[in-house]
């Protein structure tokens, strides 16, 4: 009798290494293809806002100037004329917060240049420069005119401007974000396409305040001044999305 064997193997567990994973044909063309497509096209604008407003303040920049023999003298000169402009503008009304001190020098007075000679002191001149700022524009005429009365025989300036300029900004900003909607809209529907989201503003600009104009014909009574408006103007760079 014959006797037949079984032989059995057995095989040891060996791990499996991962794999990339492999995504389905239609995930993957849809990949491929956003891969290769274009970013999306951009318009940028700039746009502007122009908001007017009646100032409710003005600054006015005055001076003392004098000329005397020698620098303590000048001074002494001019510190007595500035007393005077100050004691005079407080009497205006004129808070001592709103009052300044812009510029303050003694320099020598050089003579003889014209005889070829070496130039020599013959005096020295002072100068004191004040802003003051006015907050009760009805009471500007006034202040002028105390100004020039006592001492001050300097006008260096006069503007108007907004003692809170906030509320009138934001009032331009917004103009000029309308502004630049509306310009970009008309290019982007101009060239066949739709406008898009925003990407990005940046914004710039600031106020500006017109000049007053004066009238020579005022020597008995306050200065008449002519306040105007204050030009409040933002600028805005705007950069749209264009959808195809």
């Amino acid at each position: 009798m014959r006797t037949r064997y079984v032989l059995a193997l057995c095989t040891a567990f060996v791990p499996v290494l991962a794999t990339p994973l492999l995504l389905a044909p239609g995930t993957a063309h849809a990949q491929a293809a956003q891969a290769a497509s274009p970013a999306a096209a951009m318009i940028t604008v700039n746009g502007e806002g122009v908001v007017q407003a009646a100032p409710d303040m003005a600054t006015l920049s005055i001076g003392v100037t004098t000329q005397n023999p020698t620098a303590t003298e000048a001074l002494a000169a001019n510190t007595a004329a500035m007393d005077g402009v100050l004691a005079r503008l407080r009497a205006a009304g004129v808070a001592d917060s709103d009052l300044q001190t812009s510029n303050l020098s003694v320099n020598p007075n050089f003579t003889g240049y014209e005889s070829g000679a070496a130039p020599t002191i013959s005096s020295y001149i002072a100068v004191n420069q004040l802003n003051v700022r006015i907050k009760a524009l009805d009471t500007l005429g006034t202040v002028l005119d105390a100004a020039v009365s006592d001492g001050a025989n300097t006008l260096n300036g006069l503007t108007f401007g907004l003692i809170d300029p906030k509320p009138t900004m934001d009032a331009a900003r917004k103009a000029a974000v309308a502004d630049a909607i509306a310009r970009a809209t008309l290019l982007v529907e101009a060239s066949g396409g739709k406008l898009g989201r925003v990407v990005s503003i940046t914004e710039g600009g600031g106020y500006s305040a017109p000049q007053p104009m004066f009238r020579a014909d005022a020597a008995s009574s306050p200065v008449p001044v002519a306040q105007g408006e204050v030009g409040v103007t933002a600028m805005v760079t705007v950069v749209f999305e264009i959808v195809q």
